[in-house]
């Protein structure tokens, strides 16, 4: 009889075993079914506002330049706009494909109001006035990037995002740097524009010469 009695206590305990662990495993699970299957609901506000700031940043670099390499009468301009739209066309990809794996849903497909109107702005312009302010533009535009990025590599929450921008970097510092001499090129360009326009013009104020025969 010692035998069966073992035998039901062992039984007593895989039941009471069975009705406890359950409910506490279906909870992990629940809880492990819900992020993966919304993996945006573990990244921080910061890091979806990163995400979602740095896509349309992205987005406008892309089409500005794209805009820049047919307006811009300087070389050094166009050649700087031709990297920018070829090298952010790339982050934007690798980005959009974090953003998936994320599982953020709303990544923005279209530029937002402040960055239309800088579009909208630029493609205005022409001749040297085209060159110095589309340099400009990229000058400011870089340094929020760099301030933005390198703030994501340092205190971003989420290992590959903190990765992204961190390797994403150089290439922003290369483009503020083209963006600089392209401002001076064109900068230089335009006053030398005026120079050529001020010695093309005859002046009022020189002497009629007179006729000594």
């Amino acid at each position: 009889m010692r035998q069966p009695t073992l035998t039901a206590l062992a039984g007593c305990l895989g039941l009471a075993l069975c009705l406890t662990l359950p409910p506490a495993l279906a909870a992990q699970a629940q809880a492990n079914q819900a992020t993966n299957g919304n993996p945006s609901k573990s990244l921080s506000a910061d890091d979806q506002k990163f995400v979602k700031e740095a896509a349309v940043g992205g987005m406008y670099e892309v089409q500005a330049g794209q805009v820049a390499a047919q307006k811009a009468t300087s070389a050094e301009v166009k050649q700087m706009a031709q990297h920018i739209v070829a090298d952010h066309t790339q982050a934007n990809e690798k980005l959009m494909s974090l953003a998936q794996a994320k599982g953020i849903q709303d990544l923005p497909k279209e530029l937002d109001a402040k960055h239309q109107k800088k579009l909208d702005h630029l493609k205005k312009l022409s001749g040297a006035q085209f060159d110095r302010e589309y340099s400009q533009m990229m000058v400011s535009d870089h340094k929020e990037d760099i301030k933005a990025f390198e703030k994501e590599a340092k205190n971003g929450s989420d290992a590959d995002l903190k990765q992204f921008a961190s390797t994403t970097l150089p290439t922003l510092n290369q483009h503020l740097s083209m963006a600089q001499a392209g401002t001076h090129a064109a900068r230089g360009a335009s006053q030398t524009d005026t120079t050529s326009d001020q010695s093309a013009t005859p002046s009022s104020q020189t002497p009629a010469r007179k006729n000594t025969q």
